[in-house]
């Protein structure tokens, strides 16, 4: 097919999974041939939270504070600015990830300054703010066509708004995430205090959705088996507002008398430079990931490429694209649970097992058949001027 110019836009230029969901495909479809250039609104002016091989913008922004529906009103006033002229307009293809870029191309769409769009859900939201969920919905609804990650999302789609999805799944740079250790693994456990172990790995902060309370009681409960255990939290820069689950996680964890900080029992990290995270993976004995809610969960195909057993819920969209045994599945309500996979994932057989599975399944997973699988979309939207998606 004809390369096409490509603007694919993301909320934020920190470190999460949709937005390192971003620079990979966009890498992918530069080594295709084509010129896809990710866009993010940069308050901060740092740019992206890693070098890219493909062009980035950092969008101008504007400093906001108060609630989280005056960010999302802001940052979409930024995307609006920035492609206010016919010229910042100059792509074949518009792209958007999320409910802000998903808002801005709908009204670019209204000015006429773009023909449509090509929206991916990665997942939807519960917002108890109307005007959120107001906004997330359109975002979905007036694009050109849809995308997604898992076959979860593209059925909700399908189900509660009467269109169709084309699912694209994820992929896993496999020459950045390796099984064999390197001198970072070394650093990473001296940065952080990390001792005989075991050490779990939790990404994603302290957020509802990624369960973080239920991976603290099941930590708690490993840790009276295992007095030397620690949890790392990684991440956790959310454009959402997580003060009140934070402030309940903090006071589970000083109820269960676990301290927190550099060699204590519980590490929060913050955001961790990209060159860093395959060493976190692989230092880690474990990664606890029974999330309530998830587009994919990159990092489960991150940490299985580094080597390291993964503990999933048993729902989708892990039971989509991973086998029964691939990784050690467990009710994501029941911490109990939990803390029994979290301990049964330290035998030396078990993780023998979970290892050699996570491996073979990480490497059916390349960002260039995620990037291929985007083109029909492509070329639809850059060739038709087709009208928005109605329910």
């Amino acid at each position: 097919m004809t390369a096409l110019r490509i603007a694919i836009l993301t909320h934020s230029t920190n470190p999460r999974g949709g937005v390192a969901h971003c620079l990979a495909l966009a890498e992918a479809l530069c080594a295709l041939g084509h010129e896809a250039v990710v866009h993010a609104p940069d308050p901060a002016g740092r740019g992206f939270f890693r070098d890219a091989a493909c062009p980035t913008v950092s969008v101008a922004a504007q400093l906001v504070t108060g609630a989280t529906a005056d960010l999302v009103r802001a940052r979409i006033s930024d995307y609006l600015r920035h492609f206010a002229t016919p010229a910042a307009c100059d792509f074949d293809v518009f792209h958007a990830h999320d409910g802000i870029g998903g808002n801005a191309l709908a009204t670019l769409r209204h000015r006429r300054l773009i023909p449509g769009f090509v929206r991916t859900v990665h997942h939807v939201d519960s917002f108890s703010d109307p005007l959120l969920a107001e906004w997330q919905d359109r975002s979905i609804r007036e694009a050109t066509r849809l995308l997604c990650v898992s076959r979860t999302w593209a059925d909700w789609i399908r189900d509660d708004l009467g269109a169709e999805a084309d699912v694209v799944g994820n992929g896993v740079d496999l020459t950045a995430y390796r099984s064999e250790p390197t001198g970072a693994d070394t650093a990473v456990r001296e940065r952080w205090g990390l001792g005989p172990g075991p050490v779990i790995l939790s990404v994603g902060g302290f957020e509802e959705r990624k369960n973080t309370l239920g991976i603290i009681e099941a930590f708690a409960r490993l840790r009276a088996r295992h007095r030397q255990a620690q949890l790392v939290v990684a991440g956790g820069v959310s454009l959402l507002d997580h003060a009140t689950y934070r402030a309940r996680c903090r006071a589970a964890l000083a109820s269960a008398g676990l301290m927190v900080g550099p060699g204590s029992a519980v590490i929060e990290t913050g955001p961790v430079p990209q060159a860093d995270m395959p060493a976190l993976y692989r230092v880690a004995d474990a990664l606890a990931f029974p999330s309530w809610k998830e587009g994919f969960g990159l990092c489960v195909l991150e940490a299985m490429a580094c080597g390291t057993p993964t503990i999933v819920s048993r729902q989708p969209p892990f039971t989509e694209y991973l086998a029964a045994t691939d990784a050690l599945f467990v009710d994501p309500a029941d911490p109990d649970a939990i803390a029994d996979a979290l301990a049964v994932s330290m035998g030396l057989e078990t993780r023998d097992r979970l290892r050699t599975a996570g491996l073979a399944r990480a490497a059916l997973h390349s960002w260039r058949v995620c990037a291929e699988r985007h083109l029909d979309a492509y070329a639809a939207c850059a060739r038709v001027r087709q009208e928005p998606i109605h329910a």
